[in-house]
């Protein structure tokens, strides 16, 4: 099991010992891929860990674009926080039902939108679970608290940002999608996109930042793990997945890792591989 790393990550035993502090919030931000056929929300309502709330990341998000779950209007955000009873001086620690997955875009979005005081649960709900630690099926009743975003568009990149980071040759995409989704030897799971990826990118898996248990690897295996995939961790990354939510592991990892010019390209895969005349690569990294 890695190390926590408490400004980051939490371990479970040390969220078991601050669960009932009043300075602690907790977020079940669970999420999951259409073609699992789960339901993040229903399964929320059965057992959560005691006093979380649900962070729908699919609904906390901008509803006019058309791709999905992207980052929402700050002021949807302050909307929504404030309503969760998480206001300024509390501490935000998020987990999620995979292990390590859907929960780094929670944390990823408070660092995004200025509140740095944000965690994500090492291991997630199946190690709490896993651990014989309690759950409940009872959603809080929170009161709303005063909540200030202060966005920090570095953390975020658009389209055309990545399309002149390629030309500029400044900052390296790293992808976080599966190595076949990458190559473009397997179709992508939205419909209508193309196979392949950004010209250019390295590829890391996200699960290739973790243990079997779902906990982060140690700081030197990450920086391995970007190293070997061809990660020049003396110049600035931007992250890219299929549809933003992996891409924030990575940059969790990095963060993690001590590399502080990082930032997820939102649109993601969803957006480059929807548009014919963005060009793309098929096979391995080149």
């Amino acid at each position: 099991m890695a190390a926590s790393d408490d400004r980051l990550l939490v371990s479970t035993e040390w969220l078991a010992e601050h669960l009932d502090a009043p300075d602690v919030r907790v977020l079940d931000a669970s999420w999951w891929l259409p073609a699992a056929g789960r339901d993040a929300k229903a399964e929320y309502a059965q057992a959560h860990i005691p006093g979380a709330q649900f962070f729908d990341i699919d609904e906390i998000s901008d509803t006019r674009s058309e791709l999905p779950h992207m980052a929402p209007p700050q002021e949807k955000f302050v909307s929504r926080v404030r309503a969760m009873g998480i206001g300024d001086a509390h501490r935000v620690v998020v987990y999620d039902a995979a292990g390590l997955f859907s929960a780094a875009r929670v944390w990823w979005l408070f660092r995004l939108y200025g509140h740095h005081d944000v965690a994500v649960l090492d291991g997630g709900l199946p190690r709490w679970v896993a651990e014989g630690r309690p759950t409940e099926d009872m959603a809080p009743l929170p009161r709303d608290r005063h909540f200030v975003a202060r966005r920090n568009a570095m953390l975020v990149k658009d389209v055309t940002q990545v399309a002149a980071a390629l030309k500029l040759g400044r900052e390296q995409i790293v992808d976080a999608r599966s190595a076949p989704r990458f190559a473009g030897e397997q179709p992508e799971p939205r419909p209508g996109l193309r196979a392949g990826h950004i010209p250019g990118a390295r590829n890391v898996p996200y699960d290739t930042l973790l243990n079997a248990d779902g906990t982060m690897k140690e700081p030197e295996a990450l920086r391995a793990v970007f190293e070997a995939a061809g990660v020049d961790l003396s110049r600035p990354v931007i992250s890219s997945c299929g549809s933003g939510v992996t891409a924030c592991v990575l940059d969790l990892a990095l963060e993690r890792i001590g590399h502080r010019q990082h930032a997820v390209y939102d649109g993601s895969w969803a957006e480059w591989g929807a548009y014919p005349d963005l060009a793309i690569e098929t096979g391995p990294a080149r």
